[in-house]
């Protein structure tokens, strides 16, 4: 089981780093105001992705529940970074990151079952 999450357990690990850089990022634009949900989103996605990898690395019965919830925030926070993708990288990348996350969490949930 170990070795079949660690796709999994690599792609929840790059989503709190591409997240964690983008709310970085987003608080030295010059209208923080207008990243403001970015920023939210960008906190949240990575708080969740680092407890569902815990979670899934421990082999958690509760993991279950943690893929499905992380999948949902990924897909919310990618599509609210995509909105900034044009002009911000960090932004860009964090959308990106954000769509494989959710990905590997919704094939997870068929391996974890």
């Amino acid at each position: 089981m170990h070795s079949q999450n660690q796709s999994l357990l690599a792609a929840l690990y790059a989503c709190v780093n591409s997240c964690e850089h983008c709310a970085t990022a987003c608080l030295s634009e010059q209208d923080v105001k207008m990243m403001a949900r970015c920023i939210q989103l960008d906190r949240d996605c990575a708080d969740i992705c680092a407890l569902t990898a815990r979670f899934v690395a421990r082999g958690s019965e509760h993991a279950q529940h943690l893929l499905r919830e992380c999948a949902d925030i990924c897909k919310a926070c990618g599509d609210e970074c995509e909105k900034h993708a044009a002009h911000m990288q960090h932004c860009r990348e964090c959308a990106e990151a954000c769509r494989r996350c959710e990905q590997a969490c919704r094939q997870g949930l068929s391996v974890t079952a």
